[in-house]
């Protein structure tokens, strides 16, 4: 029997605007409230992204942007909820460049050193932080994340009992996380592998893209997958049925359906509660994926 499917939410991430749509969470509190609202809904984990509330964006400032992961790690927590908090190291991993030179990074370039990424989950200690294992035209810029650098945030976060959830955005990336685990550089008894489907310009999201990432993906591994904006439930539905995980949120797609917004992260978890049920899973509870994820 397949066992429940995680929901991971996606509460906010650091592109999409109010002006986009107005329930995307900015201030510390409104993102603590709409991962609860998240998890109330069904979602097990919950993935936080923070932006500074003066501009509605990701912050380039290291110190602002560990207190902004600290305040709304603590209403999180001090609600009370058991939900799995999982916390982006992708902040400080994307550069922009001059094409007349480009040794010369482009003014508000968001690159910082290790240290840096990672202060906020030594600082935190959340129960998983992703791990971008993937250099990569990334929009209109570029993530640059070696293995020296992935080698080094895995031991600083794995020190301090964090587990790190691979992200993937083509196969490669899979190839890539199966070395590092391989060769011990990351040491993981049930390794987690988010498979990222549709974004510019890593893998389409499609089924024959998830079968061929997830088929690299190790066997003792637990794995999830996404699509972004339109793709993100015909992906929750392809991963579900294909003995995945699965995630949504605010950060991958604004919208419902086209044309209508969704009013909040607790709308797209709802939705893929229904997904998942429709296509004959169950979906799991906080002590269900922390069995899976072995945390």
């Amino acid at each position: 029997m397949q066992s429940p499917t995680i929901i991971s939410c996606a509460v906010t991430g650091g592109a999409d605007t109010k002006e986009m749509n107005p329930a995307v969470p900015v201030k510390p509190e409104e993102i603590a409230a709409e991962a609860l609202a998240a998890h109330d809904a069904g979602a097990a984990v919950v993935h936080i992204h923070v932006r500074d509330p003066e501009t509605g964006k990701a912050t380039p400032d290291p110190e602002k942007n560990a207190r902004l992961f600290e305040e709304t790690t603590e209403e999180i927590r001090k609600s009370g909820s058991e939900v799995i908090l999982n916390l982006t190291t992708g902040w400080g991993g994307v550069i922009r460049v001059n094409p007349e030179n480009p040794v010369e990074p482009v003014p508000g370039a968001r690159l910082k050193t290790v240290e840096e990424r990672v202060a906020h989950i030594l600082q935190c200690k959340p129960d998983i932080c992703s791990l971008d294992v993937a250099t990569m035209n990334f929009g209109k810029g570029i993530m640059i994340n070696s293995i020296e650098i992935l080698a080094a945030m895995g031991k600083a976060v794995q020190a301090v009992g964090v587990k790190p959830e691979i992200e993937a955005f083509d196969t490669g990336h899979v190839r890539l996380a199966n070395d590092l685990f391989d060769k011990g550089i990351l040491v993981d008894d049930r390794p987690l592998y988010q498979l990222c489907l549709g974004i510019p310009w890593g893998a389409d999201a499609t089924i024959e893209s998830l079968l061929t990432m997830k088929n690299l993906v190790p066997e003792r591994a637990v794995w999830s997958a996404f699509g972004i904006s339109s793709t993100e439930f015909p992906m929750v539905a392809a991963a579900a049925i294909s003995g995945g995980n699965v995630r949504v949120g605010l950060e991958d797609n604004l919208y419902m359906s086209r044309g209508k917004l969704a009013s909040g992260n607790a709308a797209l978890v709802a939705r893929a509660v229904t997904v998942i049920e429709a296509v004959g899973g169950q979906v799991a509870n906080v002590e269900d994926a922390r069995q899976a994820l072995n945390l």
